[in-house]
């Protein structure tokens, strides 16, 4: 009975704040104008594969290097004394502190053809490079951006990993390579799984990177926006191509969760 009394307050919050704004997202994407049912919203949504394919293929590279980035992150904090997981942890966290939109300016003064990276390549004798308004620039800022969101789950979950299981590895005649890889590398797969998909639905759908620092390169939540907030007010056609995208990320998030409890079990094994 008490745990029913302290869950009201979040599922009271679900309710308002989840529940009903998805309900009007999916209303609006099989609603006309003037309220008739149709499917012509979802069928349009073609008209934009191309966006959301590019979205998802920027998506999966930058959770990539976030993962191929944030990894070992995660092993040396979570193998630091304590004092130094502090500050490591700390630092890790610090530019969260910061506006997001701050953040993704900062690094178009960094990035752009008169900035500070192009400076410094001039100064070296290298010359300028095109940086700004890139594929390449937007996969940069999602990966600032949202790294510490693989960082962190992997350090997490690295850290209740009990070391008598690695000293008993060693004991048996284990190497350091094959330590990590029989060892530490399947435990710490839950964080893995939480860090790529903490990194993955934020980067698929984000659109203040992408019109800051990829130019004209739209992702699919620039056209969600536009839909909304520009011109082209259409909310119908952006409540379709919102329940599309979230259909896809609940796609791959149960997929990730299959392939994390398949791991857990041939772990048991």
């Amino acid at each position: 009975m008490y745990k029913k009394v302290a869950s009201l307050p979040y599922l009271i919050w679900m309710l308002i704040f989840i529940i009903v704004p998805l309900l009007f997202v999916a209303y609006y994407a099989f609603t006309t104008p003037n309220g008739s049912f149709t499917f012509d919203n979802i069928i349009q949504v073609k008209e934009h594969i191309y966006v959301l394919f590019r979205s998802i293929w920027l998506g999966l590279v930058a959770t990539f290097v976030c993962l191929l980035l944030g990894y070992p992150m995660g092993y040396i904090i979570a193998n630091s004394t304590n004092s130094k997981q502090r500050t490591m942890v700390l630092l890790t966290m610090l530019p969260m502190w910061m506006n997001f939109l701050l953040r993704t300016y900062a690094w178009m003064t960094i990035l752009e053809n008169n900035g500070i990276l192009n400076s410094f390549l001039e100064l070296i004798g290298i010359g300028k490079v095109r940086i700004i308004n890139t594929s390449g620039a937007v996969v940069l800022g999602m990966v600032y951006n949202f790294i510490p969101f693989m960082i962190m789950p992997i350090y997490s979950i690295m850290t209740k990993i009990d070391k008598r299981i690695i000293e008993a590895a060693e004991d048996l005649g284990a190497n350091r390579v094959q330590v990590f890889y029989r060892i530490i590398l399947p435990l710490s797969l839950p964080g893995v799984i939480s860090g790529i998909t903490m990194v993955f639905v934020p980067a698929v759908s984000t659109f203040v990177i992408s019109r800051m620092l990829g130019g004209g390169e739209l992702l699919i939540g620039d056209v969600i926006e536009m839909q909304f907030l520009g011109s082209t007010y259409n909310p119908y056609m952006g409540a379709a191509l919102a329940l599309v995208l979230m259909v896809l990320v609940f796609i791959c998030m149960a997929v990730m969760n299959e392939f994390d409890d398949g791991e857990s079990e041939a772990i048991m094994i």
